[in-house]
């Protein structure tokens, strides 16, 4: 914080008069009923809200004062209660103090929310992870363009902000704020700062624009756990591992004691709660440290997991194996990333590269809807779209061979990456007016993105920036083998996806049977 100018015997006088404890240590909650963010006459104290320092959490008093925290040395911050809001900046909610933030600095002016929607529309992004001003301008031409399109009250960033580039913060939360809901952000490997010494000293850059890297914020349809599970290892490799410190533990400790059950709980993390270490590798998330977080959340009754970093797309159900112990599996959706590979690939005509990422999910953002009774929805929304071509919706992208000897043996076959699709999705296909039949989950890489593979290998001259990323295996891959036995000439495609949140949905493409001259 700045201090005015003041003769320096007058500044010294004033430092040993102002208790060290005022540092936010102490201060107020206050309903702020007229929207000018100070409390004046006939605005009352509230009670019953808390506060926390990160570690500690304190209820306030009657008169809504609170008391106890270690403002000195921490960002302290109010945990937003469901029936209330607060102001923003652009779209940073104001709910926040910086560590030694002094005197009226430590009051937090709530607004009354009014009546709750019927359902919370979150929007999701994660790694949007701009390095380069063009990269902002990627981010907002194509990521916030499209959100602007979805429904949203609220929106989570699950870290990787930036590319390692905390001065460019300030322009992405001017892309984010053109979306005008209240963001919350984490964290993650790309915002930490590299030189610090230690784990908490190094998101000071995150700390400076961002406020708490662990947090709590409620509504009524759902109440939102933000936490920093990127654990800093200054002189080990690897540089950070996904885990918990113990200070963060306490604040988790202390908020689900009183967190309500009636309601579904959203964790929002960056780092995946499943290990994707290869073989003999370290662990990338702390096992340990994943036991005791699930231990905590098991009295839940809806919890959901949503985590990023991998810059792929994925469903995982938790079980005994990963220390979930739930009466039913605990669902983690690893979401895919805004930045897609790292905004890699060759660009379109608008100058915005590909960014589809090598399991062959396009660059994009998601939506959570949560509904009466913990219900949710999610749904995976690409970036850009053609909407004139049938093969690729929001849903799926398909691919197939355009043209196959007629009578030959049936060795190829359409493929629908299915987006969100998991272990158990139902993916049927049809050619023709022929009977609808099941396609395969198959563990392949999309074909879609092998050519693309193909062109960058083959071409003579750079298509862009960085190439696409090498094509990886894909979890949400099916495969349906294609009949030869048809008339000759061109045959319709349709494949349709049952989606346990949105019902029915349908892409369609085509092949076609040709003669050999020999035949």
């Amino acid at each position: 914080m700045r201090l005015p100018f003041r003769p320096l015997c007058l500044l010294a006088l004033t430092s040993m008069l102002a208790a060290p404890a005022l540092a936010c240590d102490r201060g107020r909650v206050f309903e702020d009923r007229n929207g000018n963010g100070l409390q004046d006459a006939g605005e009352p104290g509230l009670a019953g809200i808390r506060v926390s320092d990160g570690r500690r959490i304190v209820d306030t008093g009657t008169d809504g004062r609170y008391a106890g925290l270690d403002g000195r040395r921490a960002v302290v911050f109010v945990i937003k209660p469901a029936t209330y809001t607060l102001a923003r900046d652009g779209a940073l909610p104001r709910f926040w103090r910086p560590a030694g933030t002094r005197g009226a600095d430590c009051a937090f002016a709530l607004q009354p929310e009014g009546d709750a929607a019927a359902a919370l529309d979150l929007l999701v992004f994660a790694d949007p992870q701009a390095g380069r001003e063009a990269e902002v301008d990627y981010y907002a031409r194509s990521v916030v363009a499209r959100a602007r399109e979805v429904p949203a009250t609220l929106g989570l960033t699950l870290g990787d902000i930036g590319n390692d580039v905390p001065g460019l913060y300030p322009a992405i939360n001017r892309a984010t704020a053109q979306l005008d809901v209240p963001w919350l952000h984490l964290p993650g490997n790309h915002d930490l700062d590299f030189e610090a010494g230690n784990d908490p000293a190094s998101t000071a850059s995150y700390r400076a624009v961002y406020g708490p890297e662990t947090y709590a914020w409620e509504d009524a349809r759902a109440s939102v756990l933000m936490l920093d599970n990127v654990i800093y290892q200054p002189g080990v490799r690897p540089s950070y591992v996904g885990g918990l410190r113990d200070d963060q533990f306490a604040f988790v400790e202390a908020y689900l004691a009183g967190a309500p059950t009636d309601r579904l709980l959203i964790v929002g993390a960056h780092i995946p709660w499943f290990d994707t270490a290869a073989d003999g590798a370290p662990e990338t998330v702390r096992s340990t440290d994943r036991a005791r977080l699930f231990a905590l959340l098991q009295r839940f009754p809806e919890v959901l997991l949503l985590s990023g970093h991998r810059h792929t797309q994925r469903h995982v159900l938790h079980g005994p194996e990963r220390g979930w112990h739930g009466a039913t599996p605990l669902h983690e959706y690893n979401v895919g990333a805004a930045s897609g590979a790292f905004w890699s690939g060759a660009q379109d005509a608008s100058g915005i590269p590909a960014a589809t990422m090598a399991d062959g999910t396009p660059h994009g953002f998601a939506s959570l809807r949560v509904e009466a009774g913990s219900a949710y929805r999610l749904d995976w929304h690409p970036a850009r779209r053609d909407d004139d071509d049938p093969s690729t919706t929001g849903a799926m992208a398909l691919h197939a061979p355009r043209v196959l000897r007629r009578g030959a043996y049936p060795a190829w076959g359409v493929y629908a990456n299915v987006f969100m699709g998991r272990a158990d999705t139902r993916v049927e296909y049809r050619v023709g007016d022929g009977d609808w039949r099941p396609m395969r989950r198959v563990d392949r890489a999309d074909p879609r993105l092998v050519m693309e593979n193909v062109r960058d290998d083959t071409t003579s001259a750079l298509r862009g920036l960085d190439r696409s990323p090498e094509a990886d295996l894909s979890t949400h891959l099916w495969r349906g083998a294609l009949p030869t036995d048809l008339p000759l000439g061109t045959h319709g495609i349709e494949v349709r996806v049952f989606d346990p949140w949105h019902g029915e949905r349908r892409a369609s493409t085509a092949y076609r049977l040709d003669a050999w001259p020999e035949d």
